[in-house]
């Protein structure tokens, strides 16, 4: 694709379309400057749709230092399973140091997770998106009824978009729900991550995250300490921003 297309047309006439015909229109659009992003929970729905749809597909994973055995021990068993290359992407160093020399491993637990999400998360994907013109995610609204509620087929980014460089975000999984991607992985017998056997429903990092009890919603397992409405570390900070 050469020129921009119209997002909110694109995306109100697909709202209603399945996550293959979304996928879809992004390969046909963007071809190989489309990357999937994998955070490894449940994305795996969504490498195993893009697999489908086209024999070389570009995924990215990020690696905050934190995350937990079972996590590393599944995004294997996803390249494994698809025969693909996932692109491990790490924080910088020059600013991971610092920060954990001054404050040590657990600041976010005083301070809120809003510093060490923006090193280990927000600064290696944006690196990461400065030279990325398209990318799929795994988002879907009923995740955060505080921030996801409205998360759209297709969007320009908000977050990482610039007036000389337009980034295109799209959501093929927003409609789904969590039980339809469960549905999805059973069916179809595909990896997930482990800690799901554990109470375990949004995998982040293992300091921030822990199980959920029976009627707590997803994201209650996410920075947990913390009083905050919105639980979002940054990577779709645009949610916060449709919200307000």
């Amino acid at each position: 694709m050469s020129q921009p297309f119209d997002t909110s047309a694109l995306a109100s006439s697909y709202s209603d379309k399945s996550p293959q015909d979304i996928l879809k229109l992004a390969f046909e659009h963007f071809v190989d400057d489309l990357w999937i992003s994998f955070s490894g929970a449940e994305d795996v729905v969504l490498v195993d749709m893009a697999c489908k749809l086209s024999k070389s597909i570009k995924v990215f994973s990020l690696d905050t230092g934190r995350l937990h055995p079972e996590t590393y021990r599944f995004i294997d068993q996803v390249r494994e399973h698809y025969g693909i290359t996932i692109e491990i992407l790490s924080p910088d160093s020059r600013l991971l140091e610092p920060l954990v020399k001054e404050k040590g491993l657990f600041s976010f637990y005083k301070d809120g997770h809003g510093e060490c999400c923006s090193i280990r998360k927000i600064e290696p994907l944006k690196r990461k998106l400065a030279d990325v013109r398209a990318w799929a995610t795994g988002q879907r609204r009923d995740q955060s009824p505080s921030t996801r509620t409205h998360v759209a087929v297709i969007e320009l980014d908000s977050t990482f978009s610039t007036p000389e460089k337009p980034l295109y975000k799209f959501n093929p999984l927003s409609a789904m729900t969590s039980e339809e991607v469960w549905t999805y992985i059973r069916m179809l017998e595909l990896p997930y991550n482990s800690l799901h056997e554990r109470g375990y429903i949004s995998i982040g990092c293992e300091p921030c995250t822990r199980p959920v009890l029976p009627n707590q919603h997803e994201r209650e397992g996410r920075w947990w300490w913390e009083e905050a409405t919105y639980k979002e570390c940054g990577l779709h900070a645009g949610n916060l921003i449709s919200k307000a």
